[in-house]
């Protein structure tokens, strides 16, 4: 009995197959697309068949955030469309920002942070943490073993055009190198975000308890928990790469 069916799109076509029994779904996808000699990312895993996709023209990367990144994420969660999702740490000054942030970037705090490169030009960014090292938010789920991330695309003509899958998608693989006993990644959008729920979806992430959770301006949002099982998503497929080069996620 298989488990899924699958698609790989690409520009000589489509290949169709099934995954196997006990098989990830990217091990699937990889094994299917191998005619291809590309390894395919996910487009839309939500729905009864997996969508996946092989584009070379359009290439999502992950690198370590330093100190010269800071006045170019202060000008991102300025911008309106990430601010109203990004607003519990108050405005989003260069002072401000730096305070926050740079800890992080230094790698003082159990929080790391990436840019997201777009065909090489950085258009938003990636945080993650165990989140048992954050205990804030791992009252958030009951596995404080669990990856969790946030994510913005930043430069206002790159949001609303469908990258958010192949960014997660990147973040994901880089962190099962980086996680190799990670079996869960778990991700709480504010309830409103529609588009990011959706995107989280599309990658193989499921809703869960909905939290009311407290910002540090005071205010409330009421978030939905979402997981995703490293394992049937990804398996240990991806962890065979090639390690990343230096600064890489």
């Amino acid at each position: 009995m298989t488990d899924r069916r699958l698609r790989v799109r690409g520009d000589a076509g489509v290949l169709a197959g099934e995954v196997r029994p006990g098989e990830p779904w990217a091990g699937a996808a990889a094994r299917i697309a191998m005619p291809l000699g590309v390894l395919p990312v996910a487009d839309d895993l939500s729905g009864d068949v997996l969508e996946f996709v092989v584009d070379d023209s359009l290439r999502a990367d992950l690198r370590a955030m330093t100190r010269g990144d800071l006045p170019i994420l202060a000008r991102w969660l300025a911008a309106p469309h990430v601010r109203r999702w990004w607003h519990a740490d108050g405005p989003p000054t260069p002072e401000r920002v730096t305070a926050t942030y740079g800890p992080r970037v230094d790698g003082h705090t159990p929080l790391r942070m990436w840019v997201v490169e777009v065909n090489g030009r950085s258009v938003g960014f990636v945080q993650d943490y165990r989140l048992h090292d954050v205990p804030d938010f791992a009252l958030l789920t009951p596995n404080p073993d669990a990856i969790g991330l946030d994510y913005a695309v930043g430069e206002p003509e790159w949001a609303g055009r469908g990258l958010g899958a192949r960014i997660l998608w990147s973040w994901m693989v880089g962190a099962t190198r980086r996680f190799p006993d990670a079996e869960e990644f778990f991700a709480a959008p504010d309830h409103r975000n529609a588009a990011s729920l959706r995107v989280l979806e599309k990658v193989g992430f499921e809703q869960g308890t909905w939290f009311d959770e407290p910002g540090r301006d005071g205010s409330v949002a009421t978030v939905v928990g979402c997981t995703l099982d490293v394992r049937r998503v990804l398996g240990g497929t991806q962890r065979r790469e090639p390690a990343p080069a230096p600064g890489g996620p």
